[in-house]
């Protein structure tokens, strides 16, 4: 069963009612596919033949750097599509390796079947677009990010972005863990990393909130990576 509720929810189904979303797959041909936790769903370079919408539980992508490691792009959960940016084009291959976190039910949609959609309604041509252009935009920052050469670099540019031009202080959301995955390393050597920069006066850690004491230095640490 689909919880069409949900589904609403969903980027590309943005706008459209219950009713009209259960109307609209009534139509066409899908599956519902389900992944156990740790299960790879697609491997990085598979080439994109389905629009795949979560609708129950999360994934992970992830991908290898250069030097071998790991890399967590980001967790994705329901009701989000996977790769929609990836749908057409020449090299429309999945970008990284998504595995499931938990037990995952995912709608599977041929791109065929999506074409149909998208020429039903309007209002999901429109959603889809910005998504694509929304998705595009996230991967050119995450590729900017990744372009950092030192963890340090990484992590002054990620506290400048998350405060911004106006607020000198970040609340860290994430565990320790996904903070580590997020910067490719362990989680003694980010201890270590924000250990070093607050001895060097650079920010200060009280609980989960992270005061950035010299923005200066942090451009330039940014800059210099």
């Amino acid at each position: 069963m689909i919880n069409y509720r949900l589904l609403t929810e969903c980027p590309v189904f943005r706008g459209i009612t219950e009713t009209e979303a259960e109307n609209l797959l009534n139509k066409i041909h899908f599956q519902i596919r389900s992944y156990s936790k740790g299960e790879v769903v697609v491997v990085a370079g598979e080439p994109v033949l389905n629009l795949y919408i979560i609708i129950s539980g999360s994934v992970r992508g992830e991908m290898i750097d250069y030097s071998g490691k790991t890399i967590k792009i980001e967790d994705i959960e329901a009701p989000k599509p996977l790769a929609t940016a990836f749908l057409f084009g020449k090299e429309n291959k999945f970008p990284v390796t998504v595995t499931s976190n938990n037990e995952v039910k995912i709608l599977s949609m041929p791109v065929t079947e999506f074409l149909k959609l998208l020429q039903l309604n309007t209002q999901i041509l429109k959603n889809y677009l910005n998504s694509i252009s929304s998705r595009a935009q996230f991967l050119s920052q995450k590729l900017n990010f990744l372009s950092f050469k030192t963890i340090k670099g990484k992590v002054a540019h990620f506290l400048l972005e998350h405060a911004g031009e106006k607020f000198h202080s970040v609340e860290l959301k994430n565990t320790q863990q996904q903070l580590a995955d997020l910067f490719g390393v362990t989680r003694p050597s980010l201890a270590r990393i924000f250990g070093e920069m607050q001895k060097e006066g650079l920010i200060r850690i009280t609980n989960k909130t992270v005061a950035l004491i010299d923005k200066k230095a942090l451009y330039d640490l940014m800059n210099n990576a």
